[in-house]
C-alpha cells in the first residue's frame, strides 16, 4: 500500500538531508538517490524538489521515462485536499 502525502509534506522534502520528493501527476517520487543518474544533471532536480514538477516533467520527458523509473522511485500518492 502506498503512503499518502499532502503538498505541504512534500514541500518539507526539498534537500538531501530530508530527502528530495517531487510530485508528477499526483504521484510522489523520491529522487534523492537519482540525482547523479539524471541525464540533465542534479541541479534540475534540486530546483523542483519539494514541488509539483508535473508540467516540467512532461515538457522534457515521455511516458516511457515514467514507466522505466516510476516504480523504483515512487513513495506514495498526493492526498486530495479541499480547495477554498
Amino acid at each position: 500500500m502506498s503512503k499518502s502525502f499532502t503538498a505541504k509534506e512534500v514541500g518539507e522534502h526539498k534537500d538531501e538531508q530530508n530527502g528530495m520528493y517531487i510530485i508528477v501527476d499526483n504521484g510522489v517520487y523520491d529522487v534523492t538517490n537519482f540525482l547523479d543518474e539524471h541525464p540533465g544533471g542534479a541541479k534540475i532536480l534540486k530546483r523542483v524538489a519539494g514541488k509539483n514538477a508535473t508540467k516540467q516533467f512532461w515538457k522534457y520527458h515521455g511516458k516511457n521515462v515514467l514507466e522505466k523509473y516510476g516504480a523504483k522511485l515512487k513513495v506514495g500518492e498526493l492526498a486530495e485536499t479541499a480547495k477554498l
